[in-house]
């Protein structure tokens, strides 16, 4: 049975857990009527198309 020679260090240790627990930024994705960055997947909240068809009608506050 393979038995470590040393122990890891603490820096060793963080940094490879550290590697694994950054955050990734979200994917964003143009919209395909108006060109707004949406999260992939998801309704485009400014003019409520998804996939080329009106899904919802966006409120337009203001």
């Amino acid at each position: 049975m393979a038995v470590p020679r040393a122990k890891t260090s603490k820096a060793k240790t963080r940094r490879r857990q550290g590697l694994n627990m950054r955050l990734k930024a979200p994917t964003l994705v143009e919209c395909g009527n108006c060109g707004n960055l949406v999260l992939t997947h998801r309704v485009c909240p400014k003019c409520g198309f998804y996939h080329g068809r009106q899904v919802i009608t966006p409120e337009n506050n203001g």
